[in-house]
């Protein structure tokens, strides 16, 4: 009797069943076109629209009375339709290739079209992302500081001698400091998460993978922000790099060998990506133009101004 295994919503495998199993659950309406199955000796896991003629045999129709929305955990008085199944614990050695993500995260599914974000969602998102980190480092500054200098000044009343030593050194480069360890804990932490993806990211709808489109760890995610900085130097270069590059890598995906890509890549659902910007894109693109313009507005009435001054 052949094995098969099979997914549920949320990227479980269950299994092994035999096709009888199979062929109930799709009579019941229980087994999505879409949901992934596999069998020995398949190269990798595929829909179950593709072979279920191999296990049903003859021409195939979707029963009248199937309802895949129970299978959304979001669906009221939903539950999960694959119960009849238990969950293969531990995997079985028969198990496809897949990329294990760990932390209880979904394995990625790399036989689908990939949608790589391109240089203008990136700027969007990072655009979103900095205005959130900047606010959250000055206020972090601001305590920093307080804490700091307020310690120092309750020990000297000389603010030059405080200055001078050695603990006031160190208090001036922590303040300095704390905003940028603090982007480097908000990029890591939110890119490691099951979303993996920023704030700025999730906006966008774009989400940062490693090289097989699985999750990157909170110290590749950590890491990857001083990258960014390092993309930065000189005149965004690193940055621009993710324009015209293969996979539209930038110079810190390179170094830290990640990706990043469409929320819905290396899912189940490859075709609900996106190839246009979309609608968070095009407004943040928009403000920005607006800020630049009215920079280069604001700039060349001071030249004016100055050369009207000088001219008198």
């Amino acid at each position: 009797m052949t094995a098969w295994y099979y997914s549920d919503t949320q990227r479980n495998r269950l299994g092994p069943v035999a096709a009888s199993d199979l062929e109930l659950l799709h009579n019941n309406g229980q087994l999505a076109p879409e949901i992934l199955v596999w069998r020995e000796g398949m190269p990798d896991w595929k829909p179950w629209r593709e072979v279920m003629a191999e296990v049903l045999g003859g021409p195939v129709a979707t029963p009248a009375r199937a309802s895949f929305a129970i299978a959304r955990d979001d669906t009221p008085g939903g539950g999960n339709p694959y119960e009849v199944v238990e969950r293969v614990q531990p995997a079985s050695p028969y198990s496809a290739p897949s990329a294990a993500l760990g932390h209880g995260y979904a394995s990625a599914v790399t036989d689908g079209e990939v949608v790589y974000a391109g240089f203008w969602k990136r700027f969007a998102a990072y655009t979103i992302d900095s205005f959130i980190v900047g606010i959250a480092g000055f206020a972090v500054q601001m305590v920093v500081a307080g804490v700091v200098f307020g310690g120092m000044a309750a020990v000297s009343s000389n603010p030059s001698e405080m200055f001078a030593t050695g603990a006031g050194i160190l208090g001036v480069l922590v303040m300095y400091l704390s905003p940028l360890v603090l982007a480097a804990v908000y990029y890591g932490f939110f890119h490691a998460s099951a979303n993996q993806a920023s704030l700025g990211k999730m906006a966008v709808g774009i989400k940062v993978t490693d090289e097989h489109g699985g999750h990157i760890s909170f110290w590749r995610g950590f890491g990857r922000y001083f990258g960014l900085i390092l993309s930065s130097i000189p005149l965004g270069i690193g940055l621009m790099m993710a324009g015209f590059t293969d996979r539209k890598r930038a110079l810190h995906d390179m170094l830290c060998s990640t990706l990043v890509v469409d929320k819905w890549a290396f899912t189940a659902h490859p075709e609900r990506q996106r190839h246009e910007l979309g609608t968070v894109t095009i407004v943040i693109l928009c403000i920005s133009a607006l800020f630049v313009v009215g920079y280069i507005l604001l700039i060349g009435f001071f030249i004016t101004a100055l050369g009207a001054g000088m001219g008198r």
